[in-house]
């Protein structure tokens, strides 16, 4: 049906050839956006939009015209005694669904209310030879939508809001702290260390300097060498890649912001989030209530601030204070019938251990937004050991909607404590534990060179997209999600 479909454009753009016609033309000057011009009062003249048709209702001597971009829609009024019968004719034997019109005229009512534009002259701006697809609001491909997602932003409303809201979501971000007086920066993507998170990198070769790389999983230590470098309060929207698993809340291509401000400490940081995240909702959704699971949030209430440890023994009645060694905490765990799902867990660290016994056992069950504090030292190997118990970390991460949003502390600025969790990190990675961090010694050269106190930060734009639209997988939510190649 389709190749029959596409037959017959191909044949209306041979006519309009013949006829003349400039079937792809250079441009099309406009006064409105169609948004714009749908806002228009009546009797407005001389208006000139263009769009994508996408829906023709025909009548004997009129017809009315929907043309759309993902910002909005148009309804157009082509009438044979206003337009002449020859453009008339044209328009229905060469235009398609799908195709391209620029138009100008003069904006009114119809009866029922709905602004529309009566048609005085029109240009065609460009033939569809594929049709567009006529259910698409019922289409239950999924994957489908991810790979021609180029579809999915014509029909679907839902996505056009959700991406739209992702773009207006950066630029308040980026005001957020341009406003607090951070200054944007950049740092590299291919790196020759995976430091900055505990995560499996993506590797790459670079022919000309004959070395193998990395893609950074996070930009957070060259950051730190422009703190270093003198530099006090500094953020970047950074493309990161992370080689793990797949699940509704990961990606392993991601926009991650991540921030430092020296002489600052993580509960300075604990407060900024605070101010960051309403500011979002309000520039983004013109409220700080949202609805997440059924349920209406109001983020302008106080947040919730509990301890790792408090948190996991509430949810499994394990005190992990009592089992200092990995091998004793997976026994226990065993015991209390807890399946964590991994076959890693023989290889893995106590800090992976741990983290993976929160996330299966009491992330899901975090809704309303939470300050989770005070993780264990060997989970946080660039995080600064709390004065009061060097076993933890002046850490906190936000969860929203059981999914992890912002992750924050004060940083370690020791670059002899440094070292040693560097060469921890290491050992385990020898050992089999793949997300482990790598030694990073220019990194720590950097350090022995001075750094002040700071705190610094970092969240996925597509996480936190992902958190306030209450969206089922984080797929929704970028503009091209990576899908297996066919």
């Amino acid at each position: 049906m389709c190749s029959e479909q596409m037959e017959r454009r191909m044949e209306k753009l041979s006519a309009l050839r013949a006829q003349g016609a400039q079937v792809y033309p250079e441009k099309f000057s406009t006064t409105h956006q169609l948004h714009e011009a749908a806002a228009l009062e009546d009797g407005t003249e001389d208006v000139r939009t263009a769009g994508r048709i996408t829906a023709i209702r025909n009548f004997s001597k009129l017809t009315f015209i929907t043309i759309s971009e993902v910002q909005g829609t148009l309804q157009l009024l082509l009438k044979k005694q206003e337009i002449g019968e020859e453009l008339f004719d044209q328009f229905h034997q060469s235009v398609d669904i799908g195709d391209f019109l620029g138009v100008s005229g003069k904006m009114y009512s119809t009866k029922t209310g709905e602004k529309t534009l009566r048609i005085v002259s029109y240009e065609f701006l460009g033939k569809a030879l594929r049709p567009l697809p006529e259910k698409w609001h019922g289409l239950n491909d999924v994957e489908l939508r991810y790979r021609q997602r180029y579809l999915d932003t014509i029909m679907t409303k839902e996505t056009q809001n959700r991406l739209l809201a992702r773009s207006q979501m950066t630029r308040s971000i980026r005001r957020f702290f341009e406003g607090e007086q951070f200054i944007e920066v950049e740092t590299p993507i291919l790196q020759h260390t995976s430091s900055g998170a505990l995560a499996k990198p993506f590797k790459t070769f670079h022919n000309a300097l004959d070395t193998e790389l990395n893609l950074r999983i996070a930009p957070e230590t060259y950051l730190k060498r422009l703190i270093v470098g003198g530099f006090t309060k500094i953020f970047e929207v950074a493309k990161c890649f992370r080689n793990e698993g797949i699940s509704p809340q990961h990606l392993q291509e991601f926009t991650m912001v991540e921030g430092y401000a020296a002489y600052w400490n993580y509960e300075d940081t604990m407060k900024l989030m605070r101010q960051m995240v309403l500011y979002v909702l309000e520039e983004t959704f013109g409220t700080t209530t949202i609805t997440l699971q059924g349920q209406s949030i109001d983020f302008s209430e106080e947040w919730e601030i509990v301890s790792f440890r408090d948190l996991i023994l509430k949810n499994t009645e394990i005190d992990i204070d009592l089992y200092p060694d990995v091998k004793e905490l997976l026994q226990e765990t065993r015991r209390r019938k807890i399946d964590l799902k991994s076959d890693d867990l023989e290889t893995m660290g106590r800090g992976n251990f741990i983290d993976l016994l929160y996330k299966k056992t009491s992330r899901s069950l975090m809704i309303k937004p939470t300050f989770l504090i005070q993780h264990p030292i060997d989970l946080s190997p660039l995080a600064r050991a709390n004065d009061e118990d060097p076993t933890l970390t002046d850490r906190f991460q936000l969860v929203v909607n059981g999914a992890e949003i912002i992750n924050a502390y004060s940083e370690l600025v020791d670059p002899v404590e440094q070292r040693s969790r560097l060469e921890e990190q290491a050992s385990l990675k020898s050992s089999g534990d793949a997300e482990a961090m790598e030694m990073d010694k220019d990194y720590l050269t950097a350090m022995e060179y001075g750094m002040p106190p700071i705190s610094g930060w970092g969240f996925g734009i597509d996480r936190l997209l992902m958190v306030l639209t209450d969206s089922e997988t984080i797929k929704d939510c970028v503009y091209f999600p990576l899908t297996k190649k066919l």
